[in-house]
């Protein structure tokens, strides 16, 4: 591990306010516990990283933290004055991503084509639970982000499973990706956050179309799904990519000394840690 240079799908910034990573979900949660939390899936976590000061120089602090645990690359969602600075300072280090949003069509699209031409994005997230409405991964209204992807040769990286956040789970039903996977065959989609409790529905779609993939984000390394890791051993060596959760719910510290506890063969940590997100995302 200490020597193969991890490349991390899912890093951000510390926050002077740890809840802003979530506002965009303020209008859909509507539990009570929800609206006071850190973030709307802390039932699920111990030790959220917290608020930083005023005075932090928050990408610095990333970087430093990426240093210290052999992290040599990470992918950072663009938008923020901070994201900008980090990229343009240091793009050996930050893979740059933009979020799109399938109820706005036309926007998602211009968002999307935008920051490829300004930042050369390498990939395009969406949360289909934390949008609203919420829309299904199979709906009609995400096709055209797909297409757009398909055309700047970029993956999208899409929630599977039951979300954190208290909202409703069935628009991320992991069958919605075979039909997806049918009919957009040059799309490369990666499945992030776990696609529980329908691992096992996961692997058999990753057995059957090539360009289907996983990454473990939002899990800690002591929790990923069994049947990832045993497919991951087997015929899912490439297939099975490391994204973790710093500091969205987790430390970097905590994700990288778990990681070592993680029982994968000795030929797949190169493939899971690096190798397959440099093929994945044309690194």
């Amino acid at each position: 591990m200490d020597d193969i240079g991890i490349i991390d799908l899912m890093i951000g910034f510390p926050k002077r306010t740890a809840g802003d990573h979530y506002q965009f979900l303020a209008g859909a949660v509507k539990d009570a516990e929800s609206k006071v939390m850190t973030m709307p899936a802390q039932y699920m976590f111990t030790e959220v990283p917290g608020d930083v000061d005023e005075q932090t120089d928050t990408v610095a602090m990333l970087l430093a933290d990426m240093d210290r645990c052999g992290v040599a690359r990470g992918m950072v969602h663009m938008g923020s004055d901070e994201s900008v600075k980090a990229l343009l300072a240091h793009p050996d280090r930050i893979i740059p991503c933009v979020d799109a949003d399938p109820n706005d069509i036309g926007g998602a699209i211009r968002r999307i084509r935008t920051a490829h031409a300004e930042w050369g994005i390498k990939a395009v997230t969406s949360f289909p639970s934390g949008c609203l409405p919420q829309v299904a991964v199979s709906d009609a209204r995400y096709y055209p982000l797909y297409a757009t992807c398909v055309d700047l040769d970029i993956p999208m990286i899409i929630n599977a499973g039951v979300p954190g956040p208290r909202v409703p789970m069935l628009c991320q039903h992991v069958e919605h990706f075979d039909q997806v996977c049918y009919d957009f065959p040059d799309l490369r989609i990666v499945m992030r956050h776990g696609a529980e409790p329908w691992q096992e529905l996961a692997v058999k779609l990753m057995l059957k179309w090539p360009g289907l993939y996983y990454m473990t984000s939002a899990f800690a390394p002591k929790y990923f799904p069994r049947e990832i890791v045993d497919y991951a051993n087997s015929r899912g060596v490439n297939k099975v990519l490391y994204a973790g959760y710093y500091p969205m719910g987790l430390s970097l510290d905590r994700i990288v000394a778990e990681l070592r506890e993680v029982p994968f063969r000795q030929h797949v940590w190169q493939r899971f840690l690096r190798d397959n997100a440099v093929d994945v995302f044309r690194l």
